[in-house]
């Protein structure tokens, strides 16, 4: 018995010397309900937490005057001020001889909320260490939470069946040696019931609707990639919108990241092996978890990859589901957002077993010899950062931009082509059209003044060759 009070005493210990979180929070006293009752309601719509009494905002332990008394006015605020009804633990703990009230509220369907402000306008959840006010999107989350279903199974309006790609449908399933079938289209619920007629659910469309129908209804369900100079986002040195959904961000995103990242070669055995800046699996893996775990619902929000000098950041809308945190989330427990987008996935082989990513990530940095990524919940998004192999670290600088030459201005267009060739990129007219949207023969005349500044020049026959930086004349 006493090697447990000593472990309670440690967890206790433990939890005041912690900052306030998504699952903690503390209050000097209780002269002011409110902010409590907003605690603790915010608490229970999100993912629990502990709520600890008579700790003041500089740290200091401060104690609460006539425990008893006060714990039962705190249980009497909580029966009286919160619905539906809550139950929470609440108990007396002695530290440094003073005397704390502790409250730890379980994570449950409600949504719960302050009766004086309603079942709308009374609704908090928890983002960060912060409660905020539920809004129209997070309440009807949360009521999906409570009948247990998700987003992705909605119907999408009265698009019919008509509005999924058949053509992406099987080259997708061909690579399993599936044929399918409508009724296969139901049973994923890639078509689902409305009234008397098959529609097609929010996750069918996200994943194989045709492009234009898709854009239509989720015009956000797309990714962006950026490659910045520097560590940070004032100038932009590569950038492109992927609008393919979610299997073309799968092809194209990996392509970006591998053109606009550095290798690394190293000698062993005399062989040589390149090292790739940053986990091409782990960054899979991050990848495939993101566009499966993204709040589509959430509207403005879309999935970023952005690449600096120093790190890989993925970041995807929407916070973690509810009753689950990144603790959680490392300890292998899996609650998926998006059922259906999730088991087309796994059906593919895409995804593994769900709740197994994490650990997957970590071994494959571990053998790879990479600093372990790093995951934060802010706010309405999830972001995940991942630091360069030391190997690459040490290497030449990244992200550097092309020697400028003296004298011989270009537009923004012609220095971007020209950072492009400075990293091997094989680029073309075509290519200029589709980065900035202008016409195929703005982008030819681009190409030819550089050539004719004697900045750039082409190397090989006409259909097959290509440009490249000029190093002499007036270039060196």
């Amino acid at each position: 018995m006493p090697y447990l009070l000593g472990a309670r005493l440690m967890d206790i210990l433990r939890l005041l010397s912690l900052a306030e979180s998504k699952t903690l929070e503390f209050k000097r006293e209780l002269s002011s309900p409110k902010p409590v009752l907003r605690t603790l309601v915010a608490f229970a719509n999100t993912a629990g937490g502990t709520l600890i009494i008579g700790k003041s905002d500089d740290g200091e332990i401060v104690g609460v005057d006539d425990v008893l008394a006060e714990e039962e006015r705190l249980a009497s605020l909580i029966a009286d001020s919160i619905a539906p009804a809550m139950m929470p633990e609440i108990e007396a703990i002695t530290v440094e001889d003073k005397t704390l009230l502790l409250v730890r509220v379980a994570h449950w369907p409600g949504p719960f909320y302050l009766k004086e402000m309603g079942p709308v306008d009374g609704v908090y959840v928890r983002l960060g260490s912060t409660n905020r006010k539920a809004d129209a999107a997070m309440l009807a989350e949360l009521e999906r939470f409570r009948s247990n279903h998700s987003f992705d199974q909605l119907p999408c309006a009265e698009a019919g069946a008509e509005a999924l790609d058949d053509a992406l449908i099987h080259r997708w399933f061909e690579t399993i040696g599936k044929e399918m079938r409508t009724s296969d289209l139901e049973s994923m619920e890639i078509l689902v019931p409305q009234g008397s007629r098959k529609v097609v659910s929010n996750g069918g469309m996200i994943l194989f609707g045709r492009e234009e129908v898709r854009n239509r209804y989720f015009p956000d369900a797309n990714v962006s990639c950026a490659l910045f100079h520097g560590a940070t986002k004032s100038r932009f040195l590569d950038r492109k919108d992927f609008g393919g959904g979610i299997f073309g961000a799968l092809e194209e995103v990996p392509k970006f990241i591998a053109r606009n990242t550095r290798l690394a070669a190293k000698i062993e055995n005399i062989r040589r092996q390149d090292i790739p800046e940053y986990s091409l699996v782990a960054v899979r893996e991050v990848l495939i978890n993101a566009l499966a775990h993204a709040d589509y619902g959430v509207t403005g929000m879309r999935l970023f990859v952005s690449i600096f000098s120093d790190r890989l950041e993925i970041q995807n809308p929407g916070m973690l589901p509810f009753g689950m945190t990144l603790e959680d989330f490392k300890s292998g427990v899996s609650r998926v957002r998006n059922r259906v987008i999730a088991q087309v996935l796994h059906r593919l082989e895409i995804m593994e077993r769900w709740g197994s990513g994490y650990e997957r990530i970590r071994e494959a940095c571990r053998e790879g010899g990479y600093p372990e990524p790093e995951w934060q919940e802010m706010g309405m998004c999830t972001r995940v950062i991942f630091r360069p192999h030391p190997d690459v670290a040490a290497s030449e600088p990244a992200n550097e931009p092309v020697n400028e030459p003296v004298n011989e201005p270009v537009n923004e267009r012609q220095r971007w082509f020209m950072e492009q060739l400075q990293r091997g990129g094989q680029v073309k007219a075509e290519d200029i059209v589709s980065q900035w949207q202008v016409s195929l023969a703005t982008a030819k005349r681009d190409i030819a003044s550089l050539r004719e500044k004697e900045l750039i020049e082409f190397i090989g026959a006409a259909k097959t060759g290509s440009y490249r930086l000029k190093m002499s004349g007036k270039n060196r």
